[in-house]
């Protein structure tokens, strides 16, 4: 079986990095560095004429992945957005206050998104039971869990990664995701016995122009998708296919 990669990017030059790369599919945000949220529509009609497959986050702000009726009218437009752009799916995900996931929010979010594709995104990381939420995604009917296994990177929740794996017996994809590189691609993939795995693929960059940081237009340094990093990360987990 081969392994797919996902690249997470906030940009048109990101999303045209990692296809050069050699990505499988495309996660695509804004503001990466919160984590990921939503989109701009512009950026979604970009992302569609891309060769390979694109999900758009569903996540219209910062924070905890706590979300009230406001936040809900945004999302469903915001799928509605991604639908007439016409991208291959969504990444939904909500918590309610003691951390578990929102079902009745992430049920009303999936329906909306009928007929398009579903990642249940890192709310999951939050939950105090993760093997009960394992049973909740695959109630919902979304294709995979992005997840670090419940820990603040991959590299640390493997056991539990390996544990959800076992778990979903093939009802739902476990991909590991946060912090994944290709010093450790191989070893995360080997230790969980995952098919698919979630990176930004990215290097920091320095800022070109002290002015705009001065004004506090631009950070002094960011990290972008790289694409070298992208084909580092595609060779590793080649290795692991022959």
């Amino acid at each position: 079986m081969t392994i797919l990669l996902e690249v997470c990017v906030d940009s048109a030059q990101g999303l045209a990095a990692a296809i050069e790369g050699g990505a499988d599919r495309i996660e695509l945000c804004s503001a990466l560095e919160l984590g990921g949220l939503t989109p701009l529509p512009s950026l979604m009609r970009i992302a569609a004429r891309a060769r390979i497959r694109v999900y758009a986050m569903i996540r219209p702000h910062a924070g905890p992945f706590i979300f009230d009726r406001a936040d809900e009218e945004a999302m469903l437009l915001d799928i509605d957005a991604v639908r007439a752009a016409g991208l291959a799916g969504v990444v939904i995900g909500a918590n309610r206050p003691d951390g578990t996931l929102d079902m009745p929010l992430i049920h009303r979010l999936k329906t909306h998104a009928s007929g398009l594709g579903s990642t249940l995104h890192r709310a999951f990381d939050l939950v105090p039971d993760a093997d009960q939420a394992l049973e909740q995604a695959v109630e919902l009917g979304v294709e995979r869990i992005l997840t670090s296994g419940c820990a603040p990177k991959a590299a640390d929740g493997t056991e539990t990664l390996k544990r959800l794996s076992a778990k979903a017996a093939g009802r739902i994809s476990i991909m590991p995701g946060s912090g994944i590189r290709p010093a450790n691609v191989t070893a995360i993939l080997q230790a969980t016995g995952a098919r698919e795995v979630h990176g930004s693929c990215s290097s920091p960059v320095q800022s070109a122009d002290p002015r705009a940081v001065a004004f506090g237009f631009e950070a002094k340094s960011a990290n972008r998708t790289d694409s070298a990093v992208v084909r580092e990360m595609c060779r590793a987990i080649a290795s692991m296919e022959r």
